[in-house]
């Protein structure tokens, strides 16, 4: 027969929703931990979510994002600037010899 759905307390909820916010871990490590799907996490969260307790950024961790940024610019024009190499070399060696 059919599966009876998982009932959750309210109270369960915010804890996950608090446990959440506390946390690094991504959404499907939490969902995986306690048993419960994705979805209905994401759920939760708008319902539960209260930026109040969501833990501050400090100024070090925005630094390493401002410098992890500039790296990956950093590769993404070095990678530009290949492609844009290799375009001309193919049309270069795309040629056809008479």
């Amino acid at each position: 027969m059919g599966n009876k759905r998982q009932r959750y307390s309210e109270e369960f909820k915010e804890q996950v929703v608090r446990y959440i916010q506390e946390q690094t871990k991504t959404l499907s490590q939490i969902s995986e931990e306690f048993k419960v799907p994705e979805g209905t996490i994401r759920q939760w969260q708008t319902r539960f979510r209260k930026v109040e307790n969501e833990p501050l950024v400090d100024r070090e961790t925005i630094r390493q994002r401002d410098r992890q940024l500039q790296e990956q610019e950093r590769t993404i024009k070095d990678l530009k600037e290949e492609i844009a190499i290799l375009k001309k070399a193919m049309h270069i060696f795309g040629k056809e010899k008479n």
